[in-house]
């Protein structure tokens, strides 16, 4: 890209992103799905993705801290509500942490992060870093994933309620609240990059930005695949799926 894209080229630029790039085309996410994964590897799943819920409200309040617009952070501190509640036992982590549960996680075991893979947390990590240290523009652009994930969160709820007995849908009520929620953050955050990325180079780093959090979330799905699907070679210290997880080892 060498010129300057109109507002609705830029729009399109940024949701090609999705299309290429989102990790509802990973192979982890195919079978999960597709109900082709025993409880253990739901589990797995499971315990990992609860550090990124867990940094999410982190990484909004960085970005929320260098907003100085009144009107701009009444607005972004939503999504930091929403993922924390408003009091103890609300809010998307709470909603989380039943899933865990509803799972058969300890939920002390779950907190504590004992169990989860080293490339989950580099992810996790670089993502909080990655807001903190680009620009306000890209740190925002950064969550536009949330365009793409309604359509994602339907798949995942139909096709694990369908596919699996062990999972009920008060076991996935965290995503219902996401449906109406990642609409309208992504709605927000996409005419903030629409109206602030005036230059070629601004627009460029938003589509990068929109990039590298893709690759975030992509690269937790392979080291899972990795560690519980092929060749299945785990880590030492992470979760391991319990004798009996697995329909072939299950009297």
């Amino acid at each position: 890209m060498t010129g300057l894209l109109s507002p609705q080229e830029l729009e399109a630029a940024l949701r090609d992103v999705g299309t290429r790039r989102y990790h509802n085309l990973h192979p982890f996410h195919r079978l999960l799905h597709g109900g082709r994964l025993d409880v253990g590897q739901v589990r797995a799943w499971a315990l990992n993705r609860y550090y990124y819920q867990a940094m999410i409200p982190v990484k909004d309040s960085s970005i929320l801290a260098r907003m100085e617009e009144p009107e701009l952070r009444r607005s972004w501190r939503q999504r930091i509500i929403d993922h924390d509640g408003e009091h103890e036992g609300e809010g998307g982590i709470a909603r989380w942490l039943r899933l865990t549960d509803g799972l058969g996680l300890d939920r002390e075991y779950v907190t504590s992060l004992r169990g989860l893979l080293p490339a989950s947390r580099f992810a996790v990590e670089a993502y909080v870093h990655f807001v903190r240290e680009k620009t306000l523009l890209e740190a925002i652009a950064s969550s536009l994933t949330e365009m793409f994930s309604p359509n994602i969160i339907e798949e995942r709820v139909a096709g694990m309620l369908k596919n699996y007995d062990f999972i009920s849908p008060e076991t996935l009520a965290y995503f219902n609240n996401r449906l109406t929620q990642a609409p309208r953050d992504a709605d927000f955050a996409l005419d903030y990059v629409k109206s602030h990325a005036r230059t070629p180079e601004q627009q460029q780093a938003a589509i990068r930005a929109l990039e590298f959090k893709c690759d975030v979330l992509w690269v937790q799905l392979d080291a899972l695949y990795f560690a519980y699907v092929d060749p299945k070679a785990g880590y030492p210290g992470a979760f391991v799926p319990a004798a009996g997880d697995s329909p072939e080892e299950r009297p």
